[in-house]
C-alpha cells in the first residue's frame, strides 16, 4: 500500500528554520524515480520547490535556491525538506510527492502519488 505523509509544518518567525519530513511507503529504492516537495496557497496552483532523483541529485525552485535544502534517507526512503532563512512568501501548505518514472522535474504533473500536506506558516 502507498502512503505519503508529511510532519513538521507550524508557525515560525521569519528568517527561522523549519524541518519537513514525508514517511514513504510503497515504494522501493529502486522504483522511486523521484521524490519533491511542492506547495500551494489559496487561489494559486500547485508549484514545485524542490525534487530529488534517482541518484540523489536535487534541484531547486529559483525562490528558494540557497535557502532550502531536500534530502531523503535512502534506507526508509523519508524525505525532507530543510527550510532556512523562512520569508512570509513562503506561506503555504506543503505536499510531498513521488513518482515511479522519469522525467524528474519540478512540475506536478506526472507525479503518482500524493501526500495530505502541512501547513507551513511564516510571520513577520
Amino acid at each position: 500500500q502507498v502512503y505519503l505523509v508529511e510532519s513538521g509544518g507550524g508557525t515560525v518567525q521569519a528568517g527561522g528554520s523549519m524541518r519537513l519530513s514525508c514517511a514513504v511507503s510503497g515504494y522501493s529504492l529502486y522504483s522511486m524515480f523521484c521524490a519533491g516537495w511542492f506547495r500551494q496557497t489559496p487561489g494559486d496552483g500547485r508549484e514545485g520547490v524542490a525534487i530529488i532523483n534517482q541518484y540523489d541529485r536535487p534541484t531547486y525552485a529559483e525562490a528558494v535556491q540557497g535557502r532550502f535544502t531536500i534530502t531523503r534517507n535512502r534506507d526508509n526512503l523519508t524525505l525532507y525538506l530543510q527550510m532556512d532563512n523562512l520569508k512570509p512568501e513562503d506561506t503555504a501548505i506543503y505536499y510531498c510527492a513521488a513518482r515511479r518514472n522519469y522525467p524528474c522535474r519540478l512540475s506536478p504533473a506526472g507525479f503518482d502519488d500524493w501526500g495530505r500536506g502541512t501547513q507551513v506558516t511564516v510571520s513577520q
